[in-house]
This record gives C-alpha cells, structure tokens and sequence, in this order.
C-alpha cells in the first residue's frame, strides 16, 4: 500500500512509557491511561482536538467499557462530534491503525485523523462462555492475556516456539542472542543519555492520580540490567533452545498515538519542526510456526510499493520480542544490526501491545530526525506469523 498524501507533524508522534506488567499502571484502566496521554500530547503539540475529522482506536486486550472506546476515549478528550474504528491485530495493530487512518485522511481529501493505541498486559481479563451443552452447563474459561501468550490455536504452540525454530533455520547461536541483547541494551542506555533529552522528545508522562495522591510516570518502568557474565548465567527457556528470559521482552503496559493529516496542515501544525511522511505500509505472513520471519517479508513488500531500497535506508527500528528476530532481519536485508533500533526497541523496555509499534515509528522518525531527515523503515511481528512494516520519510 503506498500513500500519496499521509504526513505525521514531528510534534504530534507520542508514546508514553512503558511500564512492565503488574507494575505502577497494573490497576489503571488503559483507556484512562489513553485518554490522559493523548490530551497531554495534543496540548504539548498545539492541536485543537476541535481540528479532528476521525480518532482511529486500537486496542488488544478489553477494558472496562471498551465497546464505546472510540466515541468515549474522543469524547473525554473533547471530540464530541467524532467517533471512529477500533481496530486489533495484535502486535500489528499500530500498522493497521496507521493504514486505517491513511486511507481515511486521504478519501476525505485530507481531514485530519487521531491515532490512539493503548494497552494494559496486567490484570488481563478472564472471559467465561456460556456452554449450555456442557456437563452441568460448566462454562469455558479463557485468561485473554495469558492463554494468548501460551499457544496460538492453529499451531497449538507458543511464540517462544516460533523463535527457537527460526533460530534453528537461521543456524542463530545463543552466543548471538546474547550478543544482540547486549547491543541493544547498550543502545537504550545512550538514549538516556544527558538526562534523557531524546527520549523527552516523543515520551509523554503517565499521570495516576488518586484522592490522596499524584504519580508521574516519566521514564520506562522495570529495565532490567543487563551483563555478558549475567546473560551466561540465564537458562534456556526451552530445553536445548537458544532464548533465555534475557533475550525475549516482558509484557507492559502503555498508550502512544499520533495525528495524521495532509502535507500542508502537517507542516502547519508541525511548527517549524519536521514532518513524517507515511510512504507505505504493508502485511505479511510466514509459514507456520514461524513468526520471527514475516517482518522481513513485511519488509520487502512496504520497500517495494514505496519504491525504496535497502540501500535507501538511513535506520530501521524493530518490534524484536526475541532476538532472533532481528538476526533473521539483518540474514534476509543485510542491514547492519548497530544501525537498528539507535533509540532503543521492544525487546528492552517491553511490550504492551498495541502501543508498541507506535513508539517505534516514532523513535524512528526522530532518529531520523536527529540525523538530519531520510528514509527509514520500521517492521515488526505479530501473533498468527504475521508481520508489519511502514516506510517513513522525514524531512
């Protein structure tokens, strides 16, 4: 899918932190948690909620209320004429939102759409259903968050299965995984750097406030540190596997958004600072049981329909919830793995889901950014072998 006319104000591309599960945001409702960063974010930009023609929202995991979440969440935000789509697909979901929003932007001649993604892994609900066939009518019962994680139903096999298998494809060593972990930990420790300044440009703050008190969420929450001697020292997580706990994310939670508009109101309410133009995106899937491969796949075809290279590439950042991930990216795109993920990645500060891709794209659109503009490519996994890529110019 290529875009003609999709561009992202700099200043409007937001994530808040994200903050490991059943941590500090574990009891707060991810469409609270949505509603207080999206206003924030807007207000920081400068963007009239009054602007807004549509609100794309995605979501993975139910919430309290989530039947109305698009017409709710615009509503506590100001946008009361305005609804949209909610949109889920998995890890994919920021991609979809950002395909959804293009497309509508540019069939409505420009109107001006409001991305916002939020997700909460902790107290993911238990869903029972009724089954009146049963013995005794006894429901099934389904925990949405964990028994997701435990097997995707075709494969009947868990997506830490389909890492070992594309390490075992790809001849990875735990060696490697180990090594890749470490850069990539490096890597987000020079984003912290002179008191986070690049980080600050694109994190908003989670606010909890209660009746007896007021907690500001500013920076990632549950980084663990990581070693050389600490990564030996970790078993495998599968018996002769490759990945340990120290080369696979944890989940979080978090919310991240963007506003999406025509050339000229981007650059109107860009202000002065960049704009982000969505070049194209595209879907793909592996084989089976084989879901750290499709990014690459993903990859190709968005390159392909925006007319763009490898060569083209100033950076890339991954959703990588395995390391193996990005092994199999750079064996397929020879990209180099120090070029990757500049700002930090999923498989450091976590994965809350839908937000995940969001802040991403916009690490990669101020890294670019900070580089003095290009073309760079973000691409990712999701549940079901599938993966994500947009491909974004910054100038």
């Amino acid at each position: 899918m290529r875009f003609d006319n999709a561009f992202i104000p700099l200043p409007l591309l937001w994530s808040s932190p994200f903050i490991r599960w059943q941590g500090a945001a574990a009891d707060i409702s991810a469409l609270d948690v949505a509603v207080q960063v999206t206003r924030d974010a807007l207000a920081g930009g400068g963007f009239d909620p009054k602007d807004a023609g549509q609100i794309v929202f995605g979501t993975t995991i139910p919430q309290s209320g989530s039947f109305y979440a698009p017409p709710w969440v615009a509503a506590q935000l100001g946008m009361t004429g305005i609804g949209g789509p909610a949109i889920a697909q998995a890890c994919a979901t920021a991609v979809a939102c950002l395909v959804s929003a293009a497309a509508a932007s540019q069939l409505g001649e420009g109107e001006t759409q409001v991305v916002v993604t939020a997700d909460r892994t902790s107290n993911g609900p238990l869903l029972v259903f009724p089954r009146s066939a049963a013995m005794g009518g006894a429901p099934q019962t389904t925990h949405w968050v964990l028994d997701s994680f435990a097997a995707d139903p075709w494969t009947r096999e868990s997506m830490l299965y389909t890492a070992e298998c594309t390490a075992v494809d790809g001849g990875f060593t735990r060696a490697q995984c180990d090594e890749l972990t470490l850069l990539r930990y490096g890597q987000y420790q020079d984003a912290l750097k002179d008191d986070r300044a690049a980080q600050k440009r694109y994190l908003r703050p989670i606010v909890i406030e209660t009746r007896k008190s007021k907690t500001v969420l500013a920076a990632d929450e549950g980084i663990s540190e990581y070693s050389a001697a600490g990564l030996a020292r970790l078993a495998p997580a599968r018996p002769d596997g490759v990945i340990t706990p120290g080369s696979q994310t944890h989940p979080a939670d978090g919310s991240a958004g963007a506003v999406l508009t025509s050339r000229d109101k981007a650059i109107g309410l860009a202000a002065g600072q960049p704009v982000v133009r969505l070049l194209s995106a595209a879907f793909a899937r592996a084989e089976k049981g084989r879901m750290p491969k499709a990014p690459a796949l993903a990859a190709a075809r968005a390159l392909a329909d925006a007319g763009k290279g490898v060569a083209d590439l100033k950076t890339i950042t991954t959703h990588n919830p395995f390391a193996v991930n990005d092994l199999w990216l750079h064996r397929e795109t020879g990209f180099a793995l120090e070029r990757m993920n500049p700002l930090g990645c999923s498989l450091i500060y976590g994965h809350p889901q839908a937000p995940t891709g969001l802040r991403a794209i916009a690490e990669l659109a101020n890294a670019l950014a900070m580089q003095g503009g290009g073309v760079g490519l973000f691409t990712g996994c999701a549940a079901g072998d599938m993966g994500a890529a947009v491909v974004v110019e910054v100038s």
